[in-house]
């Protein structure tokens, strides 16, 4: 029960009162103290995928990021769309084990705290980064439906009237710059 003040039991003993903060504070602390390690554990994470025929590498950071690329003499001889390919191909499959580090480094740093924070996290990356090798569960497009007949005699119908291009909106002026204050926020 609250007392006339609202603060109820937390008036009736300031020391257990002040020991239950202290207690808040310190686990709010430690929480600080992990999420931090989590983060510069990640922000060091590299991630390497090779091509199948071993001529390119690829290396991508937590954020998917190319680090580095590196090539053997094999692509000395490939035609530049093949080249083109193997780094695209290679960088995705680097990128798409970027969800289950990083889930590693949260698992060790966080163990279960946080949930649906780290679903959301990981959902994102999953997101960002697919598995290359697996299929896309997406259907591709329609194709466009038949154009109908034209009317009998073989005169066509007139094109309709196109809309009118709307115009872009005029640019607002620069605003002045203030010297002392040069904060975008």
């Amino acid at each position: 029960m609250t007392g006339p003040n609202g603060l109820g039991d937390l008036m009736r003993d300031p020391e257990q009162t002040i020991r239950r903060m202290d207690d808040w504070v310190a686990g709010f602390a430690a929480k600080a103290q992990r999420y931090q390690a989590a983060q510069e554990q990640t922000e060091r994470l590299r991630l390497t995928a090779t091509s199948a025929d071993g001529a390119v590498s690829v290396t991508v950071g937590a954020d998917g990021t190319v680090t580095d690329l590196t090539f053997t003499n094999k692509v000395k001889s490939f035609p530049l769309e093949e080249l083109s390919r193997q780094i695209l191909t290679t960088m995705r499959r680097a990128q798409s084990g970027i969800a289950d580090r990083v889930a590693g480094v949260m698992a060790e740093q966080l163990g279960d705290e946080d949930r649906e924070t780290r679903t959301a996290l990981l959902d994102t990356l999953r997101g960002r980064f697919p598995d290359p090798d697996e299929p896309d569960d997406q259907q591709p497009p329609a194709p466009p439906g038949p154009v109908p007949p034209s009317p009998a005699g073989g005169a066509g119908l007139p094109p309709a009237p196109s809309a009118p291009q709307a115009s872009p909106p005029p640019r607002r002026p620069a605003a002045e710059t203030d010297d002392e204050d040069n904060n975008p926020w």
